[in-house]
């Protein structure tokens, strides 16, 4: 098997009294989207803010990250970006004052040629909507603007968190298959509560329980599995997580 391009091993997370994290371990293959499940309130988002540098000063973090075999952990956010991890927060994050020309060309890095051909190729809506402040666009199309901004730049890996959420069922299709063609070309961790995106795109599929991995292994073995499903996401396989 290739070598992981994340590696996580026994990442623990406190903050405050909470003990999010205890001792969390998994891998990323490098092609294709792993799935990060499990019940609200596990540590998901969690998970990929402590990958990424954003967990606040006061959190203590133990354990390794590895990127492509290097440790990264504890290095500051705009490094890993650098390095080619790209991150779509849950909260979309876009700036609603401005324009979404305007958001877009503030994610343009120096140093490289922005990718605009693949962003407006997947979304088209952005070209259009070019001169709209962002705080007017819908729900879908600021997802969109939140997942175009980091495809403007190369990524190695990408961190998505909650993609659909929110999202009506004709954007929750659009938007899921702009995701996959682009983990057709860059490996993605998914945190996604419907799992029927799941099944549509991921290949792996890792699961936190009381802040720990329950489950790792094929995506397909856990949604195929109602029991497992439900004893580890409180639902069926054709359900929202």
């Amino acid at each position: 098997m290739s070598q992981p391009i994340l590696d996580i091993s026994d990442l623990s997370v406190k903050v405050g009294g909470s003990h999010i994290l205890q001792g969390v371990t998994f891998a990323v293959q490098p092609q294709g989207v792993t799935a990060l499940l499990g019940r609200n309130g596990v540590g998901k988002t969690t998970t990929l803010k402590a990958v990424l540098g954003l967990m606040p000063r006061a959190a203590e973090i133990t354990g390794r990250v590895g990127f492509d075999g290097a440790a990264i952990t504890r290095q500051p956010t705009f490094r890993l970006v650098r390095q080619g991890l790209g991150y779509v927060p849950e909260d979309r994050g876009v700036f609603a004052g401005l324009t979404v020309a305007e958001n877009l060309r503030l994610a343009e890095r120096a140093g490289t040629a922005p990718d605009y051909d693949t962003v407006h190729g997947l979304f088209p809506e952005l070209r259009k909507r070019a001169r709209q402040r962002a705080g007017t666009l819908s729900g879908g199309q600021q997802q969109m603007l939140a997942i175009g901004r980091v495809l403007l730049n190369p990524n190695r890996l990408l961190l998505i968190d909650e993609p659909t959420k929110g999202l009506a069922p004709k954007v929750v299709t659009e938007v899921a298959a702009a995701l996959e063609a682009v983990a057709a070309v860059v490996p993605m961790l998914l945190v996604e509560q419907n799992l029927a995106v799941v099944r549509r795109m991921a290949r792996h599929a890792v699961v936190i329980a009381n802040g720990r991995v329950a489950y790792t292994g094929a995506a397909g073995d856990l949604l195929d599995y109602t029991e497992k499903t439900k004893a580890l996401l409180g639902v069926g396989k054709g359900d929202h997580a």
